[in-house]
């Protein structure tokens, strides 16, 4: 639509095959893998692919409009365009190269988006000094010369439309070009506007939910069961039996099947636990929201709540497989002064019971099996010896009968089998059965247990877990629908506050890791904006100028959180990454006003002046470049499906943080540009400071008079000397 020609259009499509393709060779090299990360590198390298070569058609288009031939019109705009690429490939490059350093898990996510994305720079700012410029000077054409036959039927069918187009345009930019100049006179207004953006999106950038990944459908449920302490595995099997029967029954159309497993489960061991394994149908089979992963976890919560003989959750599993078994939240509970197992267990209780009643929270469970009745059989040791017995076969014995033993291997059809032995189950159903069992003294006599033995009941742990070295329990949970988990994490920390003395709460599995990436979130940004800074002081040999280029970061960070928030994306670091790389396109789009308008005031024209009529050249190529970004990332904003979770944090926020920059920064750069000469002393009293309907001759005129004041004033009152 903008280049109106097939010649001029080719160019950047063919320089995106070739960086993509050297991207892929480098990350060969360097032994990455093609995944989910690096593929989504890659979608956002190639927005940043088709910017560069954009830049150096537009401006060899431009040149040729102006009566050169395509190879002169090639010569002239390397000239002007070669500091703008180099200069975008140096800040892309310093905003992502930063990331490929940060430690830790969050690190290996930074990590494989910044090589890839640093990479596919570098090869795309190769490709628009070399085959670009090359394509240019060998397939455009003056703008008089014959047209070829694709071109005439270009111009039969979008004739009229590019016609249309092309009188809308140059209208719009004349409007441009007069809101540019109204705020750069009124820089003092549009400083304070400025402000309120900054502000704005302060305000809301603190109020997003924070999270580390957001939850993904993939295509799998999983349901726990957890009985009363003692519950047989026939109880058990009820409940197993219910989840099968909800998730067959009623979520029929969405579910392959249901395998359960009775006996075990993600708690632990035993008869009173059982887990169902759901396998969900093909993402196009079950569209729509009410038929996510997530949808149904609600509902099956609902549904099992009026289940009594036990407790039943339904899940989905992380999305970092190794960092846990659920989504949500994970924590320990750890006696960090000694205080004993049952006062952590009253502890747990408590907390247990203040997450009930909390409406933020859902499905806040411990992960281990509960304190169970235990059977003690007490061996009077003394009457043992009297009666002859050996206390180890008195131990073995008992054991065997009701634990079973392993005794010996046995060869059946080539096979070798283990033999077990253990007492039939009608001699060790109740605790009087131990009456039933002898044991042979050293004289051959056969004495009972309860001739020897005392039977008691008793409380006790099934299992003792340690987090670091100290008795701990772990909980899980699951934030309530419309809340995130970073705020489920902090409600979990205003309850354990009111714990008894001596009992911490520690982060694991994927909660640990969402602290650590937001407290290093703060320091990225920060060095991120610093090396730009660095970067672009060391290519303008200026301390001021690249101010002008880092004020335009602010103005794209708001489209990019307000993206995020109304489509009820959380702070992880999808989003994150998603920041970093606003940060980089916004200063893009600066650094193309900002070069031109450097090179006009090198020409001898006003900062004023020279930043309006950058903004102006500047304008065609800078709404190309961000409209084919913006497209270039839709698909990421809008998909469905497998993986769509990160798809949907980084496309939206790309997309809002690029609309938001474009639009802003087109009329804000100028300003800044203006504004940081005048503040630092670089732009003379007049830049910008036009008067409202003042003839220009004479508002010239007016300040040749106040230098030549000034000039006579520094010399002392004194004439000025020939040629001062």
């Amino acid at each position: 639509i903008f280049l109106q020609t097939w010649r001029a259009s080719i160019i950047p499509l063919l320089a995106v095959p070739v960086s993509i393709v050297g991207t892929f060779a480098f990350l060969l090299l360097l032994g990455y893998s093609i995944n989910t990360l690096t593929l989504f590198g890659l979608v956002l390298a190639i927005g940043i692919v088709v910017d560069d070569a954009i830049v150096v058609v537009e401006n060899v288009e431009r040149n040729i409009q102006n009566g050169l031939s395509p190879y002169d019109a090639t010569i002239k705009a390397m000239r002007e365009v070669s500091g703008p690429i180099i200069a975008i490939a140096l800040v892309l490059c310093a905003v992502f190269v930063p990331l490929a350093f940060v430690p830790g898990l969050t690190g290996q996510f930074y990590k494989q988006f910044a090589v890839t994305i640093a990479i596919s720079t570098v090869i795309s700012a190769f490709n628009s000094l070399t085959l670009s410029p090359a394509l240019s000077a060998i397939l455009l054409r003056p703008h008089d010369a014959p047209k070829d036959a694709m071109t005439r039927g270009m111009d039969k069918v979008f004739g009229r439309f590019f016609a249309w187009f092309n009188r809308t345009f140059e209208r719009g930019r004349n409007r441009y070009e007069g809101g540019v100049k109204a705020i750069a006179r009124g820089w003092g207004r549009s400083l304070l506007m400025y402000g309120l953006i900054v502000g704005a999106m302060a305000f809301v950038f603190l109020r997003l939910p924070t999270g580390f990944l957001p939850d993904e459908d993939q295509g799998i449920m999983f349901s726990l069961v957890q009985g009363p302490p003692g519950a047989s595995s026939a109880r058990t099997q009820v409940a197993l039996d219910t989840v099968r029967d909800h998730f067959l029954q009623k979520e029929g159309g969405n579910v392959q099947g249901v395998f359960t497993v009775n006996g075990f489960s993600f708690a632990g061991a035993g008869q009173n636990s059982g887990i169902a394994f759901i396998p969900l149908k093909a993402w196009e089979d079950r569209e729509g929201a009410e038929n996510k992963a997530s949808a149904m976890v609600g509902r099956a919560f609902g549904a099992f709540a009026g289940f009594k003989d036990g407790m039943i959750f339904a899940a989905t599993p992380p999305a970092v497989q190794e960092l846990g078994n659920a989504t949500g939240f994970d924590l320990q509970l750890v006696d960090q002064a000694g205080v004993g197992h049952e006062k952590l267990l009253q502890a747990r209780n408590m907390l247990l019971g203040m997450a009930a009643g909390d409406k933020s929270l859902t499905g806040v469970r411990p992960n281990s099996l509960d304190d169970a009745p235990q059977l003690k059989i007490e061996v009077d040791q003394d009457k043992a010896r009297a009666l002859g017995l050996d206390l180890t076969e008195v131990n073995q014995t008992i054991a065997t009968a009701w634990g079973g033993s392993y005794v010996n291997d046995f060869i059946d059809r080539g096979r070798v089998k283990r033999v077990y032995i253990q007492a039939d189950t009608p001699y060790r159903l109740a605790p009087e059965d131990v009456s039933r069992f002898y044991v042979r003294g050293a004289n051959g006599q056969m004495s009972p247990y309860s001739a020897f033995s005392t039977l008691s009941w008793a409380q006790a742990p099934v299992q003792l877990t340690r987090y670091n070295g100290l008795p701990s329990m772990e909980i899980l949970g699951t934030p309530a629908p419309g809340t995130s988990s970073g705020a489920a994490m902090k409600t979990i920390e205003a309850m354990a506050k009111k714990l008894p003395a001596g009992i911490g709460l520690e982060w694991t599995g994927l909660s640990y890791e969402e602290r650590l990436s937001g407290g290093q979130a703060p320091m990225l940004y920060a060095l991120s904006l610093l090396i730009v800074f660095l970067c672009l002081a060391a290519l303008y040999e200026s301390w001021s100028v690249p101010i002008s280029v880092i004020l335009v970061v602010p103005l794209g960070v708001l489209g990019a959180v307000l993206a995020a928030w109304i489509t009820g994306l959380n702070n992880d670091i999808y989003l994150q990454v998603g920041l970093i790389t606003t940060i980089g396109v916004s200063a893009k789009n600066a650094i193309l006003i900002v070069e031109f308008a450097e090179e006009k005031i090198a020409e001898g024209m006003r900062p004023f002046d020279a930043a309006v009529e950058a903004a102006k050249l500047r304008l065609r190529p800078i709404l190309m470049t961000s409209l084919a970004f913006v497209f270039g990332v839709l698909p990421l904003a809008v998909s469905t499906g497998a993986g769509a979770g990160g798809q949907n944090a980084i496309g939206r926020a790309v997309v809002g943080g690029m609309l938001s920059a474009t639009v802003l920064a087109i009329f804000f750069v100028p300003m800044f540009f203006v504004v940081v000469l005048r503040l630092f002393g670089q732009g003379g009293h007049h830049e910008g400071e036009e008067r409202d309907g003042e003839d220009p001759i004479e508002q010239r005129r007016r300040e040749d008079d106040e230098r030549r004041r000034d000039e006579d004033s520094s010399s002392g009152g004194a004439p000025a000397p020939q040629g001062a």
